[in-house]
């Protein structure tokens, strides 16, 4: 057996990958393991440690990062178990920075290799150790070999097969440890037993184990050398080897099990304990040195009581109750509680050391992805948290109008929780949308909304922000007369107004003579026409025109600012049907990220949301992907990444930005219009 891997403090380990995978089956696996729990829980029996929102409960699936903390042999490991779900990835991101390594768990059927590759590109980009842990193996149905084949294609680093499984009857009954050079079969919840390989047996072992070390050798010339001169190499060697290269990241390590059955799960633990980094690790690829009090954040909780909990690593030196901690921007914080967590269960420490990864109470400032330190200017991030843009929308109403206010506090809670969820409040559509990465993950923060803060919302679809313009040019007389007791109201204006290019906005153009409508009362012609702008005849905000004041007549006792604004308004309201008005649609520029093979099909929905594609080429930095750039209708991209996700096994994406308004004619402005109208 290898020396221990001499590390300096408890490693953190995340669980990553896609749904389906088994990720808190395997954390609830490794907890009852190193007994850190005295009974098993399951996803069905909704009482796993992970999982222990109400959210994640009711769907049975991760909807937020899970935390617990356990200890194998006399090594202390802290393990984040992710969400699956791809409208979950911003929980993934956030914790990488911070971690030791990555257990990518996933499914043996080589149909679902591309949701993998989301996590296996972040993972090699950011240069953290990681292994492929392939659940379910006793359900497996076709040849592992082929399997890893083809998720060599969505892993950016070699995939290296450290266990091969024992067949009988076409049923996986144990496994080969290539390393070790030892057969085990499986044990139902218990551990692996030992036997001898038989000559079948020993021959596949003895090939596969030659395909390891040939891998190890590209990194290793001594190992290289050994192999063409058929010496066998130490034992020790290989997993000094085998640590080094997981270590630099040139290698994934691939190992077998069940995490339901728990089986295989020793040898990870075994696995992590002897090879994966330290703490070290983390320091340097963030750039943090010196031994004051260094923390990341990774996460943070509102809770039900306990108010804000910032999850954090403790990257230097010791972070005691009530301690000091500074930002970058030169603020500070204090310490207001440090916990250790165990899915929902809280337990007071009085301080934390180097490596752990505990939840910091009161750290009210503090947002996710943040760094903070004990001296003044001593932390310094080089690693930013990716945040992912959004890509769905949901239009929300407060049920009850006096919690609009509290609407908002909640939701930048909401929003301090999750990075990848936006807020926008639009006043000329008076309408508040709630953005993120699918209708899953925003019926989860209604949900959260709900059961947190007691708001009840409804939700619909999104208007889209149409405008209309003109295209004919006319000339309007607005007059205002009204005869009251004591002072009447008298304005006249006369106001040309033409279409502009698209683009151009509104111009406002003075051209009175002779002092017919006096100096101080023309900014108030203008303020008149700006506020008819805000709704044309077709029912929306007008652009791309010029409207001049050519001429006019006041009283000199009746005309007043109020006065000229009415009559500016009166002109533009008979004057504008006759410019032939139109309706412009807001049109995108869109970017759609899909696997190769689907891109004929992201063509076809294109063409089909009344898209114009402008061209594709391969996506920078993603083997086997491609970007197709169009141009799309705002209008047609409400539910856009439902379908993308439809085709690509969930992991297609876009993104989006305002190009340019377009004319909407025909039937389908008829209803926009027609709409407007109804709502009004």
């Amino acid at each position: 057996m290898p020396a221990k891997n001499g590390g300096s403090g408890p490693r953190c380990v995340a669980l990553v990958g896609p749904y389906g995978g088994g990720k808190t089956t395997l954390l609830e696996s490794i907890l009852w393991i190193t007994g850190a729990i005295q009974r098993k829980g399951s996803i069905q029996a909704r009482n796993t440690v992970g999982d222990s929102s109400p959210e994640s409960r009711a769907r049975q699936m991760s909807v937020e990062t899970n935390c617990a903390s356990t200890k194998y042999l006399d090594e202390s490991f802290t393990f984040l178990d992710c969400p699956g779900s791809i409208e979950f990835l911003q929980e993934t991101l956030n914790v990488l920075p911070a971690i030791d390594a990555a257990i990518v768990v996933c499914e043996p059927e080589a149909a679902k290799a591309a949701m993998l590759q989301p996590y296996l590109k972040r993972l090699a980009d950011l240069k953290i150790p990681h292994a492929l842990f392939v659940n379910k193996i006793d359900k497996a149905n076709g040849s592992l070999r082929e399997i890893l084949a083809i998720l060599q294609n969505v892993s950016p680093k070699p995939l290296v097969l450290r266990q091969i499984p024992i067949w009988e009857n076409g049923i996986v009954t144990g496994f080969i440890d290539l390393a070790l050079e030892r057969a085990y079969v499986y044990r139902e919840h218990a551990a692996s037993q030992l036997i001898d390989m038989t000559g079948e047996t020993k021959s596949r072992e003895g090939e596969a184990r030659y395909q390891m070390l040939e891998r190890l050798a590209d990194y290793n010339e001594h190992l290289m050398e050994e192999l063409l001169s058929d010496i066998a190499p130490p034992r020790d060697e290989i997993f000094e080897d085998l640590q080094k290269d997981l270590q630099s990241g040139v290698i994934v390590p691939v190992l077998i099990g069940s995490a339901a059955g728990d089986n295989g799960i020793r040898r990870l633990l075994k696995m992590l304990r002897h090879e994966i980094p330290d703490v070290a690790g983390v320091r340097s690829r963030l750039g943090v040195s010196g031994n004051d009090p260094t923390v990341q954040v990774v996460k943070t909780y509102y809770t039900s009581h306990g108010g804000k909990l910032s999850l954090a690593r403790v990257l230097g030196g010791q972070v005691k109750d009530g301690a000091v901690l500074y930002r970058q921007n030169g603020g500070d914080t204090r310490v207001g509680g440090v916990f250790a967590l165990r899915g929902e269960a809280q337990t007071k420490l009085n301080e934390a050391g180097l490596g752990e990864t505990v939840a910091l109470g009161r750290l009210d400032e503090i947002a996710t992805g943040e760094i903070l330190s004990g001296a003044r200017g001593g932390a310094k991030l080089k690693v930013k948290v990716e945040v992912l843009p959004p890509v769905y929308g949901l239009a929300i109403t407060a049920a009850d109008r006096k919690d609009e206010v509290k609407l908002t506090t909640a939701i930048a809670k909401l929003r301090e929780e999750d990075l990848s969820l936006l807020f926008e409040q639009d006043a000329a559509l008076h309408q508040m949308v709630l953005l993120g990465q699918g209708e899953i993950h925003l019926k989860v923060a209604v949900e959260k909304l709900a059961s947190k803060y007691g708001l009840k919302l409804e939700t619909h679809r999104p208007q889209v922000p149409y405008k209309e313009t003109i295209k004919r040019s006319t000339t309007q007389r607005g007059r205002h007369k009204r005869q009251t007791g004591g002072h009447g109201q008298f304005g006249d204006v006369v106001i040309e107004i033409k279409p502009l290019p698209r683009g151009s906005g509104f111009t406002f153009d003075d051209r009175i003579a002779g002092g017919v409508v006096p100096r101080n009362f023309i900014p108030s012609v203008e303020k008149g026409i700006v506020d008819f702008l805000k709704s044309g005849p077709l029912g929306f905000p007008v652009v791309d025109l010029e409207v001049a004041l050519v001429d006019g007549s006041y009283h000199s006792v009746d005309s007043s600012d109020a006065a000229f604004q009415t009559a500016a308004r009166i002109g533009m309201t008979e004057g504008m049907p006759n410019c032939a008005p139109v309706l412009l649609e807001p049109i995108m520029h869109v970017k759609i990220h899909v696997p190769s093979p689907s891109t004929a099909d992201v063509n076809g929905v294109i063409s089909s949301r009344r898209g114009r594609i402008l061209g594709f080429d391969s996506r920078q930095g993603w083997q086997g992907w491609d970007t197709v750039e169009a141009e799309i209708p705002r209008a047609e991209l409400h539910d856009l990444i439902v379908e993308l996700r439809s085709l690509t096994q969930g992991v297609g994406t876009y993104e989006m930005k305002f190009d340019h308004l377009a004319e909407l004619t025909g039937k389908l402005a008829e209803s926009v219009v027609a709409a407007r109208k109804a709502a009004a």
